[in-house]
C-alpha cells in the first residue's frame, strides 16, 4: 500500500504514530515529514559527509521504528525524533573522534553546502563565508554548547524541547545556553575576522 502524501498531511503526528503501529505503511508518512529538518541537523551536529548522515538518519529511524511502541503521547513527537537522532548523532561523533584521535580535519566547505541561511542576502560570498566560519567555530565549542547552540539557534527550538531532546531539566538548558554563548562570544573575540561582514 502507497500513501500519498495528500493522506499523510491530514493525519496529525499523533495518529500517524497510532496507524504506524498497526500498518507499517504509515511510517512512511513520518519518515517523510521529518526527513529533511533531521537530516539538516545531522549536518549542523558536525557529522561531515552527506552518507554518513543519512546513515545516522536511517539507523535513528530504525531504533525509532523499533521503539514506536513505547513513545510517550504526552511528548512532541519532534521531540523524542530529534532525541533519537540526536544520540545517534553522537554516537557516530565519538566514534569518528576515538577512531581518529590524533587526526585533525580540515573545514570542508561542501560540509555545510546544503544549509540554508534565512537571512537577507547582502553580498552572498561574504554571507557564505561567515556562516562557514560560524560553523567552524561552533565545531571548536565543547559538545555540550555546541548542542544547545545547534538546537535553539539552528533549528529554534524553545527550551522545552531542548530540555525534552537532551534529557537535562529546562534550568539546566538555560544554564548552558548562556554558558555556550559567552563562549561562543569568546572564540569570536578571539577570532574577530571570522564574523567580518
Amino acid at each position: 500500500m502507497h500513501l500519498s502524501k495528500e493522506i499523510c498531511g491530514q493525519l496529525s503526528d499523533r495518529e500517524l504514530v497510532e496507524k504506524s503501529l498497526e500498518q507499517v505503511d504509515y511510517f512512511s508518512c513520518l519518515y517523510e515529514r521529518y526527513e529533511a529538518q533531521l537530516l539538516r541537523y545531522v549536518k549542523r551536529m558536525g557529522v561531515v559527509t552527506e552518507e554518513e548522515a543519512e546513515d545516522v538518519l536511517q539507523e535513528a529511524f530504525l531504533k525509532a521504528w523499533k521503539n514506536l511502541n513505547a513513545f510517550d503521547p504526552a511528548l512532541k513527537l519532534s521531540s523524542w525524533l530529534y532525541r533519537i537522532v540526536h544520540n545517534q548523532a553522537i554516537s557516530c561523533l565519538r566514534k569518528k573522534k576515538s577512531f581518529g584521535k590524533d587526526q585533525r580535519d580540515e573545514f570542508d566547505d561542501r560540509r555545510y553546502a546544503n544549509l540554508q541561511d534565512e537571512a537577507p542576502a547582502a553580498d552572498p560570498e561574504v554571507l557564505e563565508r561567515t556562516d562557514q566560519n560560524i560553523h567552524k567555530m561552533l565545531g571548536e565549542l565543547p559538545l555540550k554548547y555546541k548542542e544547545v547552540l545547534v538546537l535553539k539557534f539552528l533549528e529554534n527550538m524553545s527550551y522545552e524541547e531542548i530540555s525534552d531532546v537532551l534529557k537535562i531539566p529546562e534550568g539546566t538548558v538555560a544554564t548552558r545556553i548562556n554558558r555556550a554563548k559567552k563562549a561562543f562570544r569568546q572564540l569570536a573575540e578571539q577570532h574577530p575576522e571570522n564574523l567580518e561582514v
